[in-house]
């Protein structure tokens, strides 16, 4: 049910919220506006009359708060009136026929388009998600006003949740900060983010928030009065050059703080290392003023000034952004110049589409903006074989870091971080990536492969007869080239996967001086018994849909024994459960690096040892991955059974004190672990070195004992061997 979340403070009568409400809409609105906007809120009251939220308030009491979320953000009458309607549909008597009668066809289908579907046939909780997220999305892409109602839904949910039971409050949460969060991000609502995200992050992690909350309010006041003295140096070099700006100081959230302690390694005193501070101009000529005079005033970091005006981001965002370092007071600062448009267009995002009529060109260059994300996301739906399939790919493409690049014809194209030259030809027209042979970067032939970086200017160069292949699935990054590899692939003809199929097995076979046709049968009928597929077509044609792989069956058949390789039946060995994409044959975990479920990994082929399993950070994995031989993508089956364990070697730096060795086994043994080996070795008359071999369930299992272990005050360090 929309809005079935929690008041976590008494909340006032129904009609004094109205009241509050109506007093800010009388703001900007026409009177005549107001009256469908009190005859709303009449047929809302009375739908929901016989109903309260789980905290016993009104319900009506979560549609008045949405639609003030949207009145600060002066959204139209509209939208004003579908958020007092928006649970009406769904949750009471009221028609979508009814709303068409009273107040029109366009707060019919903004109602309509945040309406969830409900008792969908034999749907499990996550199809049904995936459902109801695509009906948003293709709601969207008629009316923008549909996301910009549903995300102050969300907010308004997200404010209220904390008398929820737990597993639900975390499931929200996640999915706020998987999908909702992003999609604010992704349309440049700045201000609904942010408190998604760090909602989000309290629900999620209250330990990490609470932690961060604490330290943020400590370092900034400690920096109060050197923020303080920056905003003056800077305000009065401005006015001295005759430029009015308004200079405040930007605080950073927990949320914020823990994506960059995460992305960059580094620990909370880095990121508060750096102020913030924001300048807001009235015209864009003065925001580059107010660059060259800060730039004057203290000495900019190379390599951190960014152009976000001439180059806006995917979501319309505009800004300088430079970091300087403030010398006298041995402080760095990150200064954010913009104009008073751009400022608002980044807190209210498409939502300014519909205020400040005055400043129509950014708005429209917003809107504009999220048109072109959502075309692109439809595309990406038309090509998804199920809904499923279209989050995973939705999900994917909210989290872009960007590179600019060129086409011959001077055209930017933008593309996360980490594209390669296909999902460049993606990006370009399905029908470039379906037929794209190879490229040219600044004039120079390279590979398909090939990782493209900001000012390249790239010429796709295409034959007829090429087209998409399994291995492309392993170098593209964007939703967009990954749905269409995938449709090509599904909608090929059964004929022409198994002719595909069969050449890409004989190219395999060849590397063993083998033919498929001198494969001896028997060889053959136990492979396939051992793969479960009724004849060979079927399996040549799995290969040719990129949903078996080719390399390790011909390893498989091409064994000197002549009788196939034997598969791995001990039932008492993890990997005859634990790894996907092997496809029967014999796995062994690596010994140098001891993979355990969780850990990101890598398969290397050996033919007398089958695929060896290796984190994809170890040193021989590495040096596999440098020539990519040898090496296929292999991942942890998540239906691994609970009691089987891993071994892990841990090397720990502890004090010389009585009693110690007997500490840490202890805890070992009481978390259900089991040491395997140590080995103790006296570094100096303080310190010595103890390397352990212990049994751990997965990732999450050993970074509790680790947590254990560092409570005790003898433990200094401990690390990981990997490898």
């Amino acid at each position: 049910m929309t809005g079935q979340a929690l008041a976590v403070q008494q909340t006032p009568e129904p009609d004094v919220l109205y009241q509050d409400l109506r007093n800010y809409l009388k703001s900007y609105l026409k009177p005549i506006d107001l009256e469908m906007i009190d005859g709303a809120y009449a047929c809302a009251l009375d739908a929901h009359s016989e109903q309260t939220r789980i905290s016993g308030e009104p319900y009506i009491c979560h549609p008045v708060a949405v639609a003030k979320i949207l009145a600060e953000m002066e959204m139209d009458k509209d939208t004003i009136a579908a958020a007092l309607l928006h649970d009406v549909v769904e949750d009471t008597h009221v028609s979508r026929k009814q709303l068409v009668s009273q107040f029109g066809v366009s707060v019919a289908d903004l109602v309509d388009g945040v309406t969830k579907l409900d008792g969908l046939p034999n749907y499990s909780k996550a199809e049904t998600q995936a459902e109801n997220v695509r009906k948003m999305v293709l709601a969207m892409s008629k009316d923008l006003r549909i996301i910009v109602l549903k995300l102050a839904d969300r907010c308004h949910n997200m404010r209220t949740l904390s008398c929820l039971p737990l597993e639900k409050r975390r499931r929200i949460a996640r999915e706020t900060l998987e999908i909702y969060a992003p999609i604010a991000h992704r349309l440049s609502m700045n201000k609904i983010r942010h408190e998604l995200e760090n909602i989000g992050f309290q629900t999620l992690y209250p330990m990490r928030y609470r932690i961060l909350k604490e330290a943020a309010q400590k370092a900034h006041g400690s920096h109060q009065e050197v923020l303080i003295a920056l905003i003056q140096c800077i305000e009065q070099r401005l006015s001295a050059n005759g430029l009015n700006c308004n200079v405040v100081g930007r605080e950073k959230i927990p949320h914020s703080i823990y994506q960059k302690m995460r992305k960059g390694h580094i620990p909370f005193s880095e990121v508060f290392d750096v102020l913030g501070i924001r300048i807001v101009t009235d015209t864009v000529d003065e925001c580059y003023r107010a660059l060259g005079l800060v730039h004057g005033l203290y000495q900019p970091l190379p390599g951190y000034f960014k152009d976000y005006i001439a180059l806006p981001k995917k979501n319309g965002y505009q800004s300088l952004h430079t970091i300087v370092l403030a010398g006298e007071y041995e402080c760095r600062v990150e200064v954010q110049i913009r104009t008073r448009s751009m400022h608002r267009l980044a807190e209210s995002g498409i939502a300014a589409h519909w205020n400040y009529k005055s400043e129509a060109d950014s708005s429209r260059h917003s809107k504009t903006r999220a048109n072109e994300w959502l075309q692109n996301i439809l595309e990406i739906q038309k090509s998804a074989a199920d809904s499923l399939e279209f989050l995973e790919h939705l999900k994917v493409d909210l989290f872009p870091d960007e590179t600019y690049v060129f086409t011959p014809q001077g055209e930017i194209i933008k593309l996360p971080r980490g594209s390669t030259v296909i999902d460049f030809a993606y990006a370009v027209h399905t029908d470039i990536g379906n037929t794209c042979l190879s490229a040219r970067i600044d004039k120079r032939l390279v590979p398909l492969q090939t990782v493209l970086y900001t000012g390249q200017t790239v010429e796709i160069i295409t034959s007829s007869e090429a087209c998409p292949v399994p291995p492309w699935l392993n170098y593209v990054v964007t939703a967009r080239a990954r749905a269409a590899i995938r449709a090509y692939l599904r909608d090929q003809k059964q004929d022409d996967a198994i002719q595909f199929g069969r050449r890409l097995l004989e190219r395999e076979l060849q590397k063993f001086g083998m033919k498929l046709d001198q494969i001896n049968e028997s060889t053959i009928t136990t492979f396939l018994e051992s793969m479960k597929y009724e004849t060979l077509n079927d399996y040549l044609a799995a290969i040719g849909l990129g949903d078996r792989s080719a390399f390790i069956a011909a390893n498989w058949l091409c064994q000197s024994d002549g009788e196939g390789m034997k598969l791995n039946v001990d039932e008492h060995s993890p990997s005859t459960v634990v790894i996907k994409g092997t496809e029967g044959m014999i796995v062994n975990l690596a010994k140098c690096c001891h993979p355990i479920p969780g850990d990101h990994i890598i398969g290397l082929f050996h033919r007398n040892k089958g695929i060896v399993v290796h984190l994809s950070n170890c040193k021989n994995a590495l040096e596999a991955r440098s020539h990519r031989a040898g090496w296929i993508d292999v991942e942890w089956d998540s239906l691994k059974e609970d009691d089987k364990e891993f071994p892990v070697e841990l090397i720990l730096s502890v004090r010389n004190r009585k009693g110690t060795l007997s500490q840490i086994s202890t805890i070992i043994s009481r978390l259900g672990c089991n040491i395997e080996h140590v080995n103790v070795e006296t570094q100096d008359l303080e310190l010595s070195r103890n390397t352990f071999i212990v049994t751990v369930k997965d990732r999450q299992h050993l970074a509790q004992l680790i947590r254990k272990l560092y409570r005790l005050q003898s433990v200094v360090k401990i690390r990981r061997r990997v490898g």
